[in-house]
């Protein structure tokens, strides 16, 4: 008969220095329940003639493992950190832009207890929390009023239902695009009660198209920014200028989805055909909206920018309310805006920071990474020269170039060693490329260099 007194019971259990620890950190229902599982397993493995829980402390020790393994199973977090090795700066998959330092500090700030997110501590009163971040926006962009919402998809549909819900939006056909997760502009124009009006083609639109399809219903002309795609070739796409003339000549207004959200232009020549927001709004333009956590850098959020007028019946819709954001993503938007204010977003946005970069300022890290796992036996990193990817449907087909780290391990693929980074921890995502495992430093960030380069010891 299986001897089942070797299973101490739930109260004795608890009375136990592990499991005290263990109810310290996950509370005690979730312990008990955890024991309970591990004592029934135990004594089914009895049952079975396991000959390895003959007396009591090996029972003991076999319950506390496994309630210990349950329990960091059901508490694990989904949402995890990561170095991003990969060479993608603005990668979606990966949560887009990392935070600045400022933005960081800011948010952990304001989380931290009460703020003045819809308080007026001029009147001592209720007020708004559409204000938040406008006056940074206004003196970056140059425009007359903006507001926050929770992304520019959000910002979009909230953009056409408040200017142009049962009336035609006219929009050429070679911007009807389709983002990450196959949201397409016709689904959210559809959403927002806005009726599309295609003119011209796929590959050729012109400014006379936008003025031929004007009529008594046409409430808006929209021009999207192909940010993820590029057609090329047999190829024509009036200026935003153009269309804006059309727009005042015939008396409607003029909007433009930027999408990936190009704050203002520097001397980086390799951005040199995206639209910024300042541009846009200088072109005239009377709405905008672009996205906060590309290349500007900052939070999730959609960015609607443009004259007062329109930015007031924005303000007002129903949808507002529904897509506003909160707290901690005005804090961080604030905080980055306020880099770009003080001319430091170039070293102190990481994103602006990464597209910054030269393979020069690469290759010195990676170089000092290759030589550390040189030191292994059974690795071999050399460098390569290669390319990195701006990402987040951000300048298409634009390469930055970059000194890349190629690695090898004898016995190992280069998919078993990408697996092994992935699993493990801290969590790093590379590349495979011509059956090669890279690593590019542009994306990893300086005080992850230690942590990357103690990953390998453990491998």
């Amino acid at each position: 008969m299986p001897d089942f007194r070797v299973i101490p019971s739930i109260d004795e259990l608890r009375r136990r220095p592990a499991v005290h620890a263990l109810e310290a950190k996950f509370g005690a229902t979730a312990t008990i329940d955890a024991l309970r599982s591990a004592a029934g397993d135990v004594r089914r493995a009895i049952t079975q003639g396991d000959a390895n829980l003959t007396d009591e402390p090996a029972a003991i020790a076999r319950i506390e493992a496994a309630a210990a393994q349950l329990l960091d199973s059901a508490f694990v977090h989904s949402l995890e950190p990561v170095i991003n090795a990969s060479g993608v700066i603005i990668h979606t998959n990966l949560g887009r832009a990392p935070l600045a330092a400022s933005a960081i500090e800011r948010v952990a700030t304001i989380a931290a207890g009460y703020a003045s997110l819809e308080y007026d501590l001029d009147r001592g009163s209720r007020g708004r929390r559409d204000v938040h971040a406008e006056q940074l926006l206004r003196r970056l962009t140059g425009a007359e009023a903006a507001v926050v919402v929770n992304n520019n998809a959000a910002a979009t549909l909230l953009l056409l239902a408040a200017l142009a819900a049962g009336r035609e939006v006219i929009v050429s056909r070679g911007e009807l695009v389709e983002i990450g997760g196959g949201f397409r502009v016709p689904d959210v124009m559809a959403q927002s009660g806005a009726v599309l009006r295609e003119v011209g083609t796929t590959n050729k639109t012109r400014a006379s198209d936008y003025a031929a399809a004007v009529n008594e219903r046409t409430a808006l002309i929209l021009r999207i920014h192909p940010s993820n795609f590029r057609i090329e070739g047999f190829t024509a796409r009036p200026s935003l200028s153009e269309i804006v003339a059309v727009g005042r000549a015939v008396g409607i207004p003029v909007a433009e989805d930027l999408g990936s959200g190009l704050l203002r232009h520097d001397e980086r020549p390799a951005l040199a055909d995206e639209p910024s927001a300042d541009e846009t709004i200088a072109a005239g333009v009377d709405v905008c909206c672009f996205s906060g956590d590309k290349l500007l850098g900052g939070p999730q959020a959609g960015i609607i920018a443009g004259r007062a007028a329109m930015i007031d019946r924005i303000r007002v819709h129903p949808l507002m309310r529904a897509l506003r954001v909160d707290k901690m993503t005005y804090a961080a938007l604030e905080a980055t805006l306020v880099e770009y204010a003080a001319g430091r977003a170039r070293t102190a946005v990481p994103v602006q920071r990464m597209l910054a970069m030269t393979a020069e300022d690469v290759r010195a890290r990676a170089a000092a990474l290759a030589a550390a796992i040189n030191r292994r036996p059974g690795w071999h990193a050399e460098l390569v020269e290669g390319s990195s990817a701006i990402g987040g449907g951000s300048a298409p087909g634009i390469e930055l170039p970059t000194s890349l780290v190629s690695l090898t391990a004898d016995g190992r693929s280069p998919d078993a060693l990408e697996e092994q980074l992935r699993r493990g921890r801290p969590i790093v995502i590379a590349r495979i490329e011509r059956d090669r495992l890279l690593l590019d430093l542009r994306t990893v960030m300086p005080d992850q260099d230690a942590a990357l380069t103690q990953r390998f010891a453990v491998l």
